[in-house]
């Protein structure tokens, strides 16, 4: 399967890194250009809040409150809670990547900060991802402030939970427990999903579609895809489809090039 051959029909901004897992081979279409993931980006943050906590600079156990105030809408649980709950750092995590929850992912940005979270990020080894705004922040959206990530760096990110690297076995192993978890499977892992694990991290709004991915099994494989500017439900057919047919080539021994 030539990939860049195959995505570039697509409208919009495309992306595309991917990894076997078993050879090392690689192809990509924009895998270094930086795009505005959407929910994507909780996926390094969530990562380096366990990192920090790793390294005694954060304590999972902590409880914050979820005020009416710092709800935001859309995906998520707390926008149902008729209180204010007391909730720990950890369920934050696992909330904002199981369900998406976007109060969760604002919780812990400001919580540790966004310059903070660059910081750690830098420490990860990403170069261009980065945390710029909460979510659903319109003030800061409508100056130009937008989170951006890239495709290469995300899979560098995946390949370390596979190899079991990111910090210690113990936390990549929980990582991968909590993305493997993620509830949004209509995308990279919709057509994958009956056949090996999938451990992945949706993203989008308007125009935006992203979703990132680390299938496991006999062929263990990444794929990581955004696309700004896009017809989102052209292109989230495609990206099932394309999923779809990257694990069968691999089993089926073809290359994707």
């Amino acid at each position: 399967m030539n990939l860049s051959e195959r995505a570039s029909g697509l409208k919009g901004h495309i992306g595309i890194y991917f990894k076997n897992l078993k050879t090392g081979e690689t192809a990509c279409y924009n895998e270094d250009h930086e795009f505005i993931p959407a929910s994507v980006i909780k996926l390094p943050i969530v990562m380096a809040v366990y990192k920090m906590a790793a390294e005694g600079r954060a304590d999972l156990s902590e409880k914050l409150k979820i005020t009416y105030d710092c709800r935001v809408p859309s995906c998520g649980a707390f926008n149902a809670f008729t209180d204010e709950p007391m909730v720990d750092i950890k369920t934050l995590c696992n909330l904002a990547i199981v369900i998406s929850d976007n109060t969760a992912s604002n919780m812990l940005t400001s919580h540790f900060g966004i310059e903070n979270l660059n910081r750690e990020f830098k420490e990860m080894g990403l170069k261009k991802t980065h945390v710029e705004r909460l979510l659903f922040d319109d003030e800061m959206q409508e100056k130009g402030y937008n989170n951006k990530a890239v495709p290469c760096e995300i899979g560098y990110l995946l390949e370390q939970i596979h190899n079991r690297t990111f910090v210690s076995e113990e936390i990549s192993q929980e990582i991968w427990e909590i993305i493997e978890s993620q509830q949004l499977r209509d995308k990279i892992a919709a057509y994958i999903e009956d056949f090996a694990p999938v451990g992945n991290k949706t993203g989008g709004a308007r125009g935006i579609t992203c979703d990132v991915a680390l299938v496991e099994g006999d062929n263990p494989f990444i794929l990581t895809f955004m696309a700004n500017e896009a017809d989102v439900p052209v292109t989230d057919d495609f990206i099932r489809h394309l999923g779809r047919d990257i694990f069968k080539e691999i089993r089926d021994g073809s290359r994707i090039y």
